[in-house]
């Protein structure tokens, strides 16, 4: 597992451990893709002090890119994208009676200025989350841009 308690490079941060699952797939990917990653549970309306503490912390250390997976009103990741200026991916989680819908329109509708990327619901976001956080380090690193060029092939093959 590539882990880096000090400083990860993506700081995954979830609003409830009920969420653990979505991103599975999101780790084994960061894995695979060479990125190092941490993962704290915080969430925006409970643990407010919490979290300002995991975004400062991070934010010292260099962590560089955050994934912020939550469900149903799905603050989470607009609270994290107005405490930081690094990239916040946000991840929906099908939960409640909107199945998500409710937390992808929440992550979504950012107001101007205070960007968050938004994918897909539950744990094809969790993956996707990943790709694009290599993506992003991509435009710099020459070992995950080949990463992802040999993942692309996996995929072309019938891969998942």
């Amino acid at each position: 597992m590539v882990k880096s308690a000090k400083t990860p490079r993506v700081m995954i941060v979830l609003g409830s451990s009920s969420d653990l699952p979505v991103i599975e797939g999101c780790k084994s990917l960061l894995e695979r893709f060479g990125i190092s990653y941490g993962v704290e549970v915080a969430s925006a309306h409970r643990q407010p002090a919490k979290l300002h503490r995991i975004l400062n912390k991070c934010d010292k250390n260099g962590t560089q890119v955050y994934i912020a997976v939550a469900g149903m009103a799905a603050h989470l990741p607009g609270v994290m994208a107005s405490l930081t200026d690094k990239p916040v991916i946000g991840v929906p989680v099908a939960a409640g009676a909107l199945a998500g819908v409710d937390a992808l329109l929440s992550i979504a509708q950012m107001p101007g200025g205070v960007p968050v990327a938004t994918v897909a619901i539950g744990s094809s976001g969790g993956k996707n989350a990943a790709v694009l956080s290599a993506r992003i380090f991509a435009l710099s690193d020459k070992k995950i841009e080949a990463a992802l060029v040999e993942y692309r092939k996996y995929l072309a093959k019938g891969g998942k």
